[in-house]
C-alpha cells in the first residue's frame, strides 16, 4: 500500500515520475484566469486564519466572497448555512469543513486541500476532524507569522509568473495601475476584460449598467449600439494599456445570429426603456457585440475566453438571500457548437479572428469542441484555438484526463496551453501541481504501453511546454 499523497503521489509508473520531478515540478506558473483580487497583491495581504483564506463569508455589504466549492461539499453534508458563510466563530467553521472533507473521498477538493496544506505550511497529515486543533494552530501561526506566507509571499513561494484577474469595462483598474507602479513586484499581474453585463441583454440591470460603461468614458448615456461598441473600444484599449492578455465571456450559451445594425438598435433601444425583447432580438445584439468584441481582440493581441453552458443561480430561494456565485450552479445542455463555428468563421472570414480559448461546462461537448479547434488554426501563432482545459464540474482528475484525451484524439496536445485556477482563493496554486501530476501519469502511461516512443528531447518539450511556455508564448509573458 502507498503512502497517502507521497512524493509521487498520482505517479503511477517511472516515466510518469521523471517527467514530473525533472520537467514539469520545476516550471514557472501562468495562471491567465483567476478571480483574485489584485488590491489584496498590492497590499500583500496577511490572512490571520485558514477560514479567511478557504471559506471567506459575508461582505459588510452583503454579498459575498469565498470558495463556493467548499461551500457546496459542506451543504451536502448538511452542515448548516452559518458555518458555510455565516458568523459562527472561526474554528467552528473550520472544524465543520474538517468533518466534511473527511467525507469527500473521491472529490479533488480532498487532494486540493491537502496539497495546499503540504505545499505553502508543511502541514503532512491528513485534514480529519482529530487533526483540525492541531492544523488550526499550526497553519494560522504560518499565516500571522511567516513572511513566506503574505500573499506576495504565496505567490512567489508557487512560482508564479502571470496572473490574469478578471475584471468589468467599468473597473478603474487603480489597483493594476499601483501594481504596475510598484517595482517590488516581480509577478506580472494582468487584468482580463469581462463584459458580460454589456452583452446580457435581457438580464436584470442592463440599462442601468449601459449607463454605468457611459460614464465610465466620460458619456452622460449611450444611445446606439455603435455608442456601446465605442464605448467597449475605449475601455478595451485601457486594459490593454495596463497590460491585458485576454478578455473572459461567461455567457449561457454563444448565440450567432447576424442582423442589419438597424434590428440591433431596435432591439436595443427597447430594452434600455424597459421592454421585454424576444429571444432572437437578444441575439442579434449579442452577436453584433461579440463580433466587435472579436475584432478588436484581434487588433489588440488579446486572447477571447468563451465559457459557456452554466445554468446559473438555480436555487431561486438561496439566490434571493445570497446572490449571484455563492454555489447554487450546474451543467446545462447547450447545443450551440454550430453558432460558435459560424461566430468564428464570420471573424475568420474578415481576418480577425482572435486567439481563442473555448471551454463548456458540459463535459459531452469535449468532442464537438476539440473538432472546432482544427478548422480554424492558422499560422499566427501553435494552437491559436484552443480547448480550454478541464473547467469548474470538469475539474477533476478523471475530467482533467478525458479532456486531454480528447484534446490528443482531435488536435495536438503539445500545444495545450495547460492549467489555470479560476479560483478566489491564493492557496489554489496547488492545483496546477495536481494538473501536472496528472498530465505526467497519462503521457507516462501512453509512454510505457509504447504508445509515443521513449524520446527524451520530445517528451521534455510537451512537458514544459504544457507546463509553462506554451502559455507562456500565448499571452506573450
Amino acid at each position: 500500500m502507498r503512502e497517502f499523497m507521497d512524493k509521487d503521489f498520482l505517479l503511477e509508473t517511472a516515466t510518469a515520475r521523471h517527467l514530473y520531478h525533472d520537467y514539469a515540478a520545476p516550471m514557472p506558473l501562468v495562471d491567465y484566469h483567476c478571480h483574485i483580487s489584485p488590491r489584496e497583491i498590492f497590499e500583500d495581504r496577511r490572512f490571520d486564519n485558514l477560514v479567511e483564506v478557504w471559506l471567506g463569508g459575508e461582505n459588510p455589504d452583503g454579498t459575498y466572497f469565498g470558495d463556493h466549492y467548499k461551500w457546496r461539499l459542506m451543504r451536502s453534508n448538511g452542515v448548516p448555512e452559518d458555518y458555510v458563510t455565516g458568523s459562527r466563530p472561526a474554528f467552528e467553521r473550520f472544524l465543520k469543513f474538517a468533518e466534511t472533507l473527511e467525507m469527500a473521498m473521491g472529490n479533488p477538493m480532498y487532494h486540493w486541500c491537502n496539497l495546499e496544506l503540504r505545499q505553502f505550511f508543511g502541514y503532512d497529515k491528513p485534514l480529519t476532524p482529530e487533526t483540525a486543533q492541531e492544523c488550526w494552530d499550526f497553519c494560522n501561526e504560518k499565516l500571522r507569522h511567516d513572511p513566506d506566507l503574505t500573499v506576495r509571499g504565496i505567490i512567489k513561494k508557487a512560482n508564479v509568473a502571470m496572473i490574469g484577474t478578471t475584471d468589468d469595462p467599468i473597473d478603474s483598474l487603480v489597483w493594476h495601475e499601483k501594481i504596475a507602479a510598484d517595482s517590488t513586484i516581480t509577478v506580472k499581474v494582468c487584468p482580463s476584460f469581462r463584459p458580460d453585463k454589456a452583452i446580457n441583454i435581457t438580464k436584470p440591470g442592463f440599462a442601468e449598467y449601459i449607463g454605468k460603461l457611459a460614464a465610465s468614458v466620460g458619456k452622460d448615456s449611450l444611445d446606439t449600439v455603435e455608442d456601446v461598441c465605442a464605448a467597449l473600444t475605449q475601455r478595451l484599449e485601457f486594459f490593454a494599456k495596463l497590460g491585458c492578455r485576454a478578455s473572459d465571456h461567461g455567457l449561457d450559451y454563444i448565440p450567432f445570429r447576424p442582423a442589419s445594425m438597424e434590428k440591433v438598435n431596435e432591439a436595443f433601444k427597447d430594452a434600455m426603456k424597459g421592454r421585454e425583447i424576444s429571444t432572437e432580438e437578444a441575439e442579434r445584439y449579442q452577436t453584433a457585440i461579440l463580433l466587435h468584441l472579436g475584432r478588436e481582440y484581434h487588433r489588440l493581441g488579446i486572447a477571447m475566453q468563451l465559457h459557456y453552458s452554466c445554468m446559473r443561480n438555480m436555487n431561486a430561494r438561496m439566490y434571493a438571500k445570497m446572490g449571484p456565485d455563492t454555489g447554487f450552479d450546474a451543467i446545462s445542455q447547450n447545443t450551440c457548437g454550430e453558432d460558435i463555428a459560424r461566430l468564428l468563421s464570420a471573424l475568420d472570414e474578415e481576418g480577425r479572428c482572435p486567439k481563442t480559448i473555448l471551454y463548456s461546462l458540459n463535459p459531452a461537448d469535449n468532442q464537438q469542441l476539440g473538432t472546432i479547434l482544427g478548422c480554424f488554426q492558422s499560422d499566427e501563432i501553435p494552437g491559436k484555438i484552443q480547448h480550454g482545459s478541464a473547467w469548474w464540474f470538469n475539474d477533476t482528475k478523471s475530467g482533467m484526463e478525458e479532456q486531454m484525451k480528447s484534446l490528443a484524439n482531435l488536435g495536438l496536445l503539445g500545444n495545450f496551453v495547460g492549467m489555470l485556477t479560476d479560483s478566489r482563493s491564493f492557496l489554489s496554486y496547488a492545483r496546477h501541481d495536481y494538473f501536472r501530476r496528472i498530465l505526467c501519469s497519462l503521457m507516462g502511461n501512453w509512454v510505457e504501453n509504447g504508445e509515443y516512443p521513449n524520446h527524451e528531447a520530445s517528451l521534455k518539450k510537451i512537458v514544459e511546454g504544457i507546463s509553462y511556455h506554451n502559455a507562456a508564448r500565448y499571452f506573450g509573458v
